[in-house]
């Protein structure tokens, strides 16, 4: 297997067995229950964006030998459904497809999946993507009917029962990230998603959803429906604790539970130049850490000075970070523990503001992060997220746009 390119300068350098990203994109991320792609079923959201990709990469879909799919919460992991939503796109019978459950960083995991098909020569040309629909999954059959009683007995392992918002309690008391700092951050991200938007920065990474709802009627989705302007500091601070009555963590400082679908076209250098592919970044490497169940928000960093190591950056060289913010409460240890300037940090705003589609986040994240990099000049992305039941990833690109 190739080594991983070491420092800066040796990251930015091309090489004909890079692995490159051709397209990255994503539908927008809607409100579950009541959002605009809760009556949209997930092979169709997922479908749409592999079009989507195809479209923009113009890649003859039969040159596109394995799909991975991040998917958390429906039966049997998605895989029928992310099978279905390829071959409705266009993809032959002879392009593979699975589906991958890293749970809220599955849609990174996939990416990560196929980069590593195409640097070890098992493949040319993949897609890392993911997809959740929040409303027709979220809180069916996830836990198990029966339970092991000896496995239970081990402290860890019934932690990572522990419901997330407990866990982000459990974070903000553990290390003093009071609610003051949270309802501050949170507020900030629905700011710069507002801003963000009013701008029309998420269009060039969104393509718009048509599907035919309940009542047969054609929709056309094309923008994120959980961003709301006004929110500040002082409003989130209203709300009540929505774990513990005693807690920080609110409606208004987590992510929101959302739909949506994402899609990350790979290949190997030598092979996107010769088939004449446009090529907007490069993946790195990425890293995978594990932490205690208990106060699994802190995976970000732990994987973020694992991925920095095993490239020889320092975070002064990364130029934007996309950090997921399934809490106000994680996110902020995890940016402060680092030591991230967090005017770097999700620029375009987070989950909070638009909402954490499980599976999809991972590779959302990727198209932001990449939009942003092409319209401010950015060069090194770093993207990071935490896990549940106790973990954290991250991952290095380069803006090659």
């Amino acid at each position: 297997m190739a080594a991983i390119p070491q420092g800066k300068q040796n990251i930015t350098a091309k090489n004909d067995n890079d692995v490159v990203i051709v397209s990255a994109l994503r539908t927008p991320i809607t409100k579950a229950k009541k959002g605009g792609l809760a009556q949209c079923c997930p092979e169709e959201m997922l479908g749409t964006v592999f079009k989507g990709v195809i479209a923009q990469s113009k890649i003859d879909p039969k040159l596109v030998q394995d799909i991975a799919v991040g998917n958390v919460l429906p039966p049997g992991g998605g895989a029928t459904v992310a099978r279905m939503a390829a071959l409705w796109a266009g993809f032959p019978s002879s392009t593979a497809v699975n589906t991958l459950n890293r749970q809220c960083s599955s849609g990174l995991a996939t990416v990560n999946q196929i980069a590593n098909e195409i640097a070890m020569g098992q493949i040319d040309i993949g897609i890392g993507a993911g997809v959740e629909s929040m409303t027709q999954n979220y809180g069916a059959g996830v836990m198990p009917e029966k339970m092991s009683d000896a496995v239970m007995e081990n402290e860890e392992a019934s932690d990572c029962l522990m419901p997330m918002g407990i866990t982000s309690e459990n974070v903000a008391k553990k290390y003093q990230v009071d609610r003051k700092k949270q309802d501050a951050f949170a507020a900030e991200s629905f700011a710069r998603a507002v801003k963000a938007q009013k701008a029309g920065h998420f269009k060039s990474e969104i393509v718009p959803v048509k599907y035919a709802d309940d009542d047969g009627n054609e929709k056309t989705v094309d923008s994120d429906d959980g961003i709301r302007d006004g929110v500040t500091a002082e409003s989130l601070g209203k709300l009540k604790p929505a774990f513990d009555k005693n807690g920080f963590t609110t409606a208004g400082n987590a992510s929101q539970v959302s739909d949506g679908a994402a899609a990350v076209l790979l290949a190997r250098r030598s092979v996107a130049k010769k088939l004449g592919l446009p090529i907007i970044g490069k993946y790195v490497t990425a890293a995978v850490v594990g932490v205690p169940p208990n106060v699994m928000g802190i995976g970000p960093a732990f994987a973020i000075p694992r991925v920095l190591e095993l490239t020889g950056l320092s975070k002064g060289d990364v130029d934007l970070w996309e950090i997921n913010e399934a809490f106000a409460s994680q996110a902020v240890y995890s940016i402060e523990q680092v030591g991230i300037d967090f005017a770097k940090v999700n620029i375009n705003g987070g989950a909070i503001a638009f909402g954490h589609p499980l599976g999809a986040t991972g590779s959302r994240q990727i198209a932001t992060g990449l939009a942003i990099a092409k319209r401010t000049g950015g060069k090194i992305l770093c993207s990071s997220m935490c896990v549940g039941s106790g973990m954290g990833m991250a991952a290095i690109f380069v803006n090659e746009q």
